[in-house]
């Protein structure tokens, strides 16, 4: 990020914050890396980012005042809104248009559901208040505002004890003139209250969706710019005067004062970088990129997500806080661009339990960090994928995060035997295996449906797993998905920090003007790509970035006149004519039938609707080079010894060989079974595969027969 060209690269820190760990990769200017993981604390995650920081700090000899850039990746804002955590706000819209978000689309996710459970607005209604005034369609006002009414409906939400506001108005996306002049009135009269205008956020139509992005942005505003505020102080305090990004949801970092600005932007920030880490690691050992389905599981969630054409897939909209798992509509959407993915409720703090039918269950609940796993001795004591990993052999009690963390593994099948074994009268060794078979059944069935739904076999794809727990699941998830190959990277359970180092800063606008293709303006288009251009990159140079190392990118949001969605087409990198119709036309035509593997008809007339620019620093940075802290130089071999694992509870206990990853060399063979550690992620090669070690001391494992 930094534009110093003179002398030695300086080094660079990137932090991803999970449920239950937060990373930390040091990238030293040898282009190697320190890693760090410690607990995340869920209370102050600031404190709990700075631990981290200053253990790797320590572990390199690097002081913070040397580092010339710092990286962050979050799940503070997706919680935020999961566990409805944030503060209380209120809504300014137009009169009689206070129930936007119950009423929403106005249809039901699931038509045979009779009792649908859908997602609570994060605005109760009493603090949704509609004000006089009304732009049309063309951005025309048909009814000015009325300062006294904007003044009282402010004092209202004040004194309800709202400490922001968010403000959708009609038609704002054409013409922002009204709720600038709410902003401006607030300004007067409330300096303190935070206002969030939706012609800020999201210019664009659907008044819906408009009016979700802005509540949403409000909801989140105070929580993270209160949060982002602590750790640059600390960061400062302690030395660090260079730039702070932020991981937005796109798949780009942008600057922290963007983020703390627009935290809606964030709300798939930390699986977004275990996405890009994906992409670039897969175009870096020669897998094609477009057969690879990335698996990343840390101790709370698992993130599903498909590589194609070596960059991840980014979506204009994303759906969060859902009711249903697996169901589009049961969720809060978010209509910004996004990492294509799947959350699934499944990690190693993923607490097992019983439904009332008495059927075994795992997650979505998780342990987190506190009170964490009942092995991890932190007053936990609900059973978890971790607790059962351990009693199956797979976890060592000794090496987890390389020795600086005993695991307990009586506490973990007094857990087992207490809350599953006795209900289901199971031993803990079938109950534990019970508990793997559930969640890998879990997580292959959710990695499924994300493949299908795209058009993709799964079975013919190479499956990439990181994250802390993702090598210890990966080969079983790949079997149930008919997948033959698992690539688990050196470092992976620090993946997603390490995606981080290799993402690009962005910037990104969008307009909604409808015209049709056979009518269009060129002139006016121009006009407007030009400035939105203009903006996107000056949000890149405003952080030093110069012009000449940019790429830019323009799409249009096109669909049949009269259809309600629309298919993304890319737009040519030159000043559009009549005669760039054709090019777009036809790339519209092919989105269209690749989603919808049809077409409607050559007669039917087609419409842009809105217009996205995104600027992206170029060229995409490569991966940091993960070197072991250990080769193992007086020339002993990797195994370590044997360990009693299970694998099918069928067979039994099996003594299984355990190697140490940093020890391995390029073109080992090892044979299945097989554990293989490193200090931040094992990895499990079952019975059926065979694993081999690549130049970079990745592992490649693949089944036999």
């Amino acid at each position: 990020m930094s534009t110093t060209c003179d002398g030695p690269p300086r080094p660079s820190i990137a932090v991803d914050i999970g449920g239950t760990f937060t990373d930390v990769v040091l990238r030293r200017p040898a282009d190697e890396v320190t890693r760090a993981k410690v607990l995340t604390d869920a209370r102050q995650p600031a404190e709990g980012v700075m631990r981290g920081v200053r253990k790797a700090l320590a572990e390199s000899g690097i002081a913070l005042a040397d580092c010339d850039v710092f990286l962050h990746a979050t799940t503070l804002a997706t919680n935020a809104i999961i566990e409805r955590s944030g503060p209380r706000i209120g809504l300014i819209t137009n009169r009689n248009f206070r129930d936007t978000l119950e009423m929403a689309h106005e249809d039901r996710y699931d038509i045979y559901q009779l009792n649908l459970s859908v997602a609570p607005p994060l605005i109760p209604r009493e603090l949704r208040l509609g004000v006089r005034g009304r732009i049309d369609v063309h951005g025309t006002a048909v009814e000015d505002v009325d300062d006294t009414d904007i003044e009282q409906r402010l004092a209202q939400l004040v004194e309800a004890g709202c400490r922001g506001v968010g403000v959708c108005l009609l038609h704002s996306y054409v013409n922002p003139a009204h709720e600038q002049r709410v902003r401006e009135i607030a300004a007067g009269h409330y300096p303190d209250l935070d206002v969030t205008l939706s012609s800020d956020v999201l210019p664009e139509i659907r008044e819906y969706e408009r009016t979700v992005v802005v509540v949403v942005n409000a909801y989140l505003r105070p929580i993270v710019r209160s949060y982002l505020e602590a750790l640059v102080g600390a960061l400062r305090a302690e030395g660090y005067q260079q730039d702070v990004f932020v991981m937005s949801s796109a798949g780009g970092v942008v600057p922290v004062e963007e983020a703390e600005r627009f935290p809606v932007r964030l709300v798939e920030s930390g699986p977004a970088a275990g996405a890009v880490f994906a992409a670039c690691f897969a175009a870096s050992v020669g897998i094609y990129a477009g057969t690879v389905l990335s698996l990343d599981m840390g101790g709370t969630t698992a993130k599903a997500s498909v590589i194609r054409g070596g960059t991840p897939i980014v979506e204009p909209e994303l759906e969060v806080a859902r009711q249903e798992r697996f169901k589009p509509g049961s969720g809060i959407p978010i209509k910004l661009p996004s990492v294509d993915l799947i959350e699934i409720g499944a990690g190693g703090g993923s607490i097992a339990w019983l439904d009332s039918l008495g059927l075994l269950r795992v997650g979505p609940r998780s342990a987190g960090s506190q009170p964490g796993p009942a092995c991890y001795g932190l007053e936990g004591t609900l059973p978890t994928v971790t607790d059962a990993d351990l009693i199956l052999g797979h976890l060592s009690p000794d090496y987890f995060l390389g020795g600086n963390m005993r695991l307990d593994v009586k506490a973990a099948e007094q857990s087992i035997r207490e809350w599953i074994c006795r209900p289901l009268d199971l031993s803990v060794p079938e109950a534990a295996a019970a508990i793997r078979s559930v969640v890998d059944e879990h997580m292959a069935a959710a990695a499924r449906l994300h493949a299908v739904e795209r058009g993709l076999d799964p079975a013919v794809m190479t499956l990439v797993a990181f994250g802390g727990a993702g090598p210890v699941h990966a080969c079983e998830v790949a079997t149930r998905l008919g997948i033959d190959t698992v690539v688990c990277p050196l470092g992976a359970g620090v993946a997603s920090a390490l995606g981080l180092m290799a993402s690009r800063q962005i910037g990104e606008v969008s307009r909604s003007w409808i015209q049709r293709l056979d009518r269009l303006d060129w002139t006016g288009l121009n006009a407007l790509l030009e400035g939105m251009r203009g903006a996107a990159l000056a949000r890149l140079t405003a952080s030093g970035v110069y012009s000449r190392d940019v790429v830019v990118e323009r799409v249009v949001d096109a669909r049949y006149v009269g259809q309600g969605y629309e298919v993304t087409v890319d737009l040519p990198p030159d000043r559009l004519t009549p005669t760039s119709g054709e090019a777009l036309l036809a790339g519209f035509r092919e989105c269209y039938e690749r989603r919808f593997g049809r077409q409607v008809g050559l007669a039917i007339p087609i419409e842009g609707v809105t217009w996205r620019v995104r600027v992206a620093r170029s060229p995409l940075a490569s991966l940091p080079r993960v070197s072991p802290r250990a080769f193992g130089e007086d020339g002993q071999g990797a195994l370590k010894g044997m360990r009693a694992c299970l694998f099918d509870a069928r067979h039994g206990y099996v003594e299984t060989p355990v190697y140490d990853h940093y020890r391995t060399r390029p073109g080992d063979r090892l044979t299945g079974p097989a554990i293989v550690e490193e200090e931040e992620c094992t990895v499990v090669v079952p019975p059926d595969f065979t694993a081999s070690v690549l130049g970079d001391l990745s592992l490649v494992m693949r089944r036999r027969g």
